[in-house]
Formats: structure tokens, C-alpha cells, sequence
């Protein structure tokens, strides 16, 4: 009897040692894999050079759905194209904005997305800008005043530069001065526009009925040359965003009195109700065929750029995590799925339409590891409420290489997401979803929805490491005995209003946008 115990217990030393030595190897495959034969240079040119930018309900977004999908065919993974709704189409063409009076030069702007066209080779008219009223009277008596013009509707900045050159530079007098005249400015603005009884957002549309013939706004971000792009605000006319630089010419011309002239050009075409999709891609698991390791990213973009880190970074690491465990890891324990989510911009839609579509993938999520905000290596890990969430990341955890984790902190059990990103999706419906959140690399100044999101942004050798990062907490995902918990944590008081935190509840997505 004791000869068979030992037996047993030998047997058992062995299998946990080959074991570990698997484990050891696949990561070693991993690692060796991502840093020689890495292709996300080439992912990243395919996506943001040649397709760019990805907004929903564009052809270029379709394109990147057919391109991701014969990708992964020719990896060997199994992918498709799965429709959940429909959205307003339209097709950026070119825009051109050139001054023609006082002087003649070519300004810097674009049309903001679903803009209107102009027509018959474009529109040429006087730019004016909002003035101060002394109350609703004296903004009626002047909005018939817009009639044929082009309006600057947002206001004028007191300096181009962000605050870090100021506060390296200036003196503290001056900058403070600055600071002040421009928290002076901002109310004041604000105070006229109150007057009117519109905001800056519906002021647009009353513009437009009095006959302007263009709006133009410059939403800054803070950052040298780096303006916010998001959606127009006009039915009939142009509406475009123009840099800081030539949005204060422009003002400053008006302004004087020098009645400044521009010819505007864009050249967009409404395209009617086209199809909206996930790119889901699937590598069937071998033990556990129906339990899930989700790999999520959101494909869609704004198009002010091409996309870059928000979030063909986290495109491309999701990509290049399948490739590499199909290479390495061809026959997971777990089904893993990779899951690109479309009009994630527009409020979760696409990947709230797979929860929604699929709960039994979602009932049955082992783990979904998403990322979303920008290019730097991940930096932040979140237990997301999930009581025993530390038990398995942590185990996953420890299979990573140390010069990787050592710049993750981690928060057990955290707090579930609210809406961020497409892991929230799944976290409100009771799945273990993790972000992989990454350092800034002044992502919110510079390239988070501005038309300075391109390839030229991206840090490949963070990326590389959140690959590496991403493949390993997979494999020990799909490899793990046990079966993830789902318990929930007592959320903490909300020092807001001191009531109690509640979990996150599924919201159904928009399935018909851009009416």
C-alpha cells in the first residue's frame, strides 16, 4: 500500500513538472514568437495607412472588416463578419478651405464627420464671427445678419500653447495672468451664449435657419496642433473644424473689421443605411469547446486621424495575439474568440449587440482581456468587482515575464466598469472582463479623437509587450483547471452621494444610428 502511494506521488511530481515545463516553453514560444517574427509594423501600416480611419458607417470601416477577415483566414483562423444593425453611411471626400480675402492663402481644416457637401464646386462668402450681446433681444435683432455668411461658433483661444511650455518658459506671473484671462474669457463666453437662450451645441442649428451658408468650429485639444474631430451639427450646410492657428486668424480678421473671405470645399456624399458589424474570430478549444477566452478591441474610429492608438493598437495587439497562439498554441483547452467591435464611439453598440446576441458565449466566458486607450504598455490591471479575481489574474499573472509585470499595478477586486470600453459590456452582464489599461503617452492631449491619431504615434515596443502580456494571461486562461468565479464583491459607498454602489446593468445598443 505504501509502495503504491509513492507511486502515485511520484507519478503526480512528474505531471506537475511537465507541467510547468510546458508552461515554461509556451511562454519562452510566446515571447520568442512576438519579438522575431512580430507583424504588427505591417498590421498597423495595413490598417492606418492604407484603410485609415474607421468611423461607422463609412466604406473605409467595411473595408476593415474585410481586411481583418481575410487576415485571419491566412493565418489559418476561422473569421466572419457579423452583422447586428445598421447605421447612416457617409464618405469623407476632400475638404478645402482657403482664404481669399484680405489675402490669399490655404487654411488647415476638415469636415467633421456626417457634415453635409457643398455644392456646385463649393461656397464662397465672408466669414463672421459670434459677437456680445447685451441680451435675447439684441441676438435676434442680429441673427438675420448670418444670412449668406459663414459663422465662427466656437471661442477664441488666449494662447496656442499647452500649459507644460508655459510652465516651463513663462514666469510665474505671466502664466498665471494667462490662466486667469482665460478662466475670465470662458465665462464671459459662456455668459453670452446664456443670453441667447441656445447652448453652443443647438445655436448651431438656429444659424443655420437664419441662412448661414458654413459653421466653423476649432475644438482644441490642449495640445500643439492637435484639434478634436467629432460629428457636425448642421442638416443643409458644412460645418468644419479648423486649427487654432487659422480659426484666430480668421477671428482676429473679423474682429478688426477686415471682412475676411473664403472659399470652403467638401466634398462628401451621404450614402443611406448601410450594414454595421463584428469582426469575430474563433479558434475552437479542444477540452472545453464551450468555455471562452475573449480577446476585445474596438475596430471603429472617429476619422480626424486614421485611428492610431484609439484603438488600432488595440486592434492590432488582439490580432497578433491570435496569430501567435495559433502558431504556438494551436489547440487551446478554451475556445478563444477575438471580438472587433464596431461603433464602440457611439456608446458600446457593437459589442453590447454580441452580449446581447450570444449569451451563451457570455454565460461561459472563462475571461475577456480588452484594451483600449492608447499605445503605451499596460500599466493598470482591475479586478472589475469580481470577488476572487485576484485567485486566478494573479496565478495568470505570475507566468509573465517579470520585466513586463513590473509596470502593472493591479486593484483586487476593484470596482466594476461603467461604460469606458467594450469590456464594460460584458462586465454588466456578470462576465469576468478585464482592461488592460494602458500608460498615457499624452494620449488624451494629443491623439484620443484628434486629427493627430496616426501611425506615426504608435510605440511598437509597448505594443510588443502587451502582446506578450495578452498571449500569456490567455494560454493560462485556457490551460486553468477551474473555471473563473463570477462572484460579486460588496461595492463601497459612493462618496458622491453616500448611497450605496450598484453592479452595472446590460443596455441594449443602437441598432439603427445616424438618423
Amino acid at each position: 500500500m505504501k509502495k503504491i502511494s509513492l507511486l502515485i506521488l511520484a507519478m503526480g511530481l512528474l505531471l506537475g513538472t511537465t507541467y510547468a515545463q510546458t508552461t515554461e516553453e509556451i511562454v519562452e514560444k510566446i515571447v520568442t514568437e512576438a519579438n522575431d517574427n512580430s507583424q504588427l509594423e505591417v498590421l498597423a501600416h495595413e490598417l492606418m495607412d492604407v484603410i485609415g480611419p474607421r468611423l461607422v458607417g463609412t466604406p473605409q470601416q467595411m473595408k476593415a472588416h474585410e481586411w481583418a477577415v481575410d487576415t485571419f483566414n491566412e493565418w489559418g483562423i476561422e473569421a466572419e463578419n457579423e452583422k447586428w444593425g445598421q447605421w447612416e453611411g457617409w464618405e469623407r471626400g476632400i475638404t478645402h478651405v482657403d482664404l481669399i480675402e484680405p489675402r490669399v492663402v490655404s487654411l488647415s481644416g476638415m469636415q467633421l464627420a456626417w457634415s453635409p457637401s457643398t455644392k456646385n464646386g463649393g461656397v464662397k462668402a465672408e466669414v463672421v464671427h459670434i459677437p456680445m450681446w447685451e441680451d435675447e433681444a439684441d441676438f435676434n435683432a442680429w441673427l438675420p445678419s448670418v444670412k449668406g455668411k459663414i459663422v465662427l461658433v466656437s471661442q477664441p483661444q488666449v494662447t496656442g500653447r499647452p500649459d507644460y511650455n508655459w510652465e516651463e518658459f513663462a514666469t510665474e506671473e505671466s502664466f498665471e495672468k494667462m490662466k486667469q484671462e482665460r478662466s475670465d474669457q470662458r465665462e464671459a463666453w459662456n455668459d453670452n451664449l446664456d443670453k441667447t437662450g441656445f447652448n453652443s451645441r443647438t445655436i448651431i442649428s438656429e444659424l443655420e435657419k437664419a441662412g448661414a451658408v458654413g459653421i466653423i468650429q476649432s475644438y482644441w485639444s490642449r495640445g500643439f496642433g492637435a484639434n478634436k474631430i467629432f460629428s457636425a451639427r448642421t442638416e443643409n450646410i458644412p460645418m468644419i473644424d479648423l486649427s487654432l492657428e487659422d480659426y484666430g486668424l480668421l477671428w482676429r480678421l473679423a474682429e478688426y473689421g477686415d471682412k475676411p473671405v473664403i472659399k470652403l470645399v467638401a466634398e462628401s456624399k451621404k450614402l443611406g443605411k448601410v450594414g454595421t458589424f463584428n469582426t469575430i474570430a474563433t479558434i475552437p478549444g479542444t477540452e472545453k469547446p464551450d468555455e471562452y477566452i475573449i480577446l476585445s478591441a474596438h475596430f471603429d474610429s472617429w476619422d480626424g486621424g486614421t485611428g492610431a492608438t484609439d484603438n488600432g493598437t488595440g486592434t492590432i495587439t488582439m490580432m497578433e495575439t491570435a496569430r501567435i497562439l495559433k502558431e504556438v498554441y494551436p489547440n487551446p483547452k478554451r475556445t478563444i474568440i477575438v471580438g472587433l467591435w464596431g461603433s464602440e464611439e457611439q456608446g458600446l453598440n457593437g459589442s453590447r449587440a454580441y452580449v446581447e446576441d450570444h449569451p451563451e458565449i457570455v454565460d461561459n466566458v472563462q475571461a475577456l482581456f480588452n484594451q483600449d486607450n492608447g499605445t503605451g504598455r499596460v500599466v493598470n490591471i482591475s479586478g472589475q468587482g469580481f470577488l476572487h479575481s485576484y485567485d486566478y489574474l494573479g496565478s495568470w499573472l505570475e507566468a509573465v515575464p517579470g520585466d513586463i509585470t513590473q509596470h502593472i499595478e493591479t486593484t483586487f477586486p476593484g470596482v466594476p466598469g461603467g461604460g469606458g470600453s467594450d469590456y464594460a459590456s460584458f462586465v454588466a452582464a456578470g462576465a469576468p472582463a478585464f482592461s488592460l489599461s494602458s500608460l498615457s503617452w499624452s494620449y488624451w492631449n494629443y491623439t484620443w479623437h484628434t486629427n493627430l491619431d496616426t501611425y506615426d504615434k504608435i510605440v511598437f515596443d509597448d505594443v510588443r509587450n502587451n502582446v506578450i502580456l495578452t498571449a500569456i494571461l490567455t494560454y493560462m486562461a485556457s490551460e486553468d483547471p477551474e473555471t473563473t468565479s463570477r462572484e460579486r464583491a460588496v461595492l463601497p459607498i459612493n462618496p458622491r452621494n453616500g448611497e450605496q454602489r450598484t453592479w452595472p446593468t446590460p443596455r441594449s445598443p443602437n441598432r439603427d444610428g445616424g438618423n
